[in-house]
């Protein structure tokens, strides 16, 4: 048995969306595309056929991938979690200890990730460095680059 997927209540909805999405719209789109492909002669010379079953194998896969995490998902309720250490679901500012610049991440699980605002996950190499210290402590963050250094200033939960 494979670990369980933690993940938000909002994170579960989402994929459900995107499961229904997926199931009720792109996968009768595909169909209807198929069959018309079908239609215009010889499939072995026939381009948009192939390029139509190959989105369907992608959709499937996608399907597939989605049904699999909610079958595995466990909703954690965030505001059950300590905030006095950077945990899961944390927002944490932190500062870059050689520049001083500030940003404040998001800790959130893989799947509800979002880098352009800053929602980090958990197993990315500044998730790992943060996860369990405290206001005040340093983590050291190793990249591929080589490493750097972040002090943290506050922990809290929205």
């Amino acid at each position: 048995m494979s670990e369980p997927l933690y993940m938000s209540k909002e994170g579960v909805v989402k994929l459900e969306n995107e499961l229904k999405r997926l199931k009720f719209e792109e996968r009768p789109k595909i169909v209807a595309e198929i069959k018309r492909t079908m239609e215009l002669g010889d499939l072995s010379e026939n381009a948009e056929y192939h390029a139509a079953k190959e989105m369907q194998t992608h959709i499937e896969r996608k399907l597939a991938d989605i049904e699999f995490k909610l079958s595995q998902v466990q909703i954690i309720d965030a505001n059950a979690i300590p905030s006095d250490k950077v945990y899961l679901f944390a927002k944490v500012l932190v500062e870059d200890v050689s520049d001083g610049e500030q940003i404040e991440y998001t800790i959130s699980p893989p799947d509800e990730t979002d880098i352009d605002n800053d929602v980090i996950s958990i197993k990315s190499p500044i998730g790992v460095s943060l996860l369990g210290k405290a206001v005040g402590e340093v983590a050291d963050v190793k990249v591929p680059a080589g490493s750097y250094q972040l002090k943290i200033l506050k922990i809290s939960r929205d």
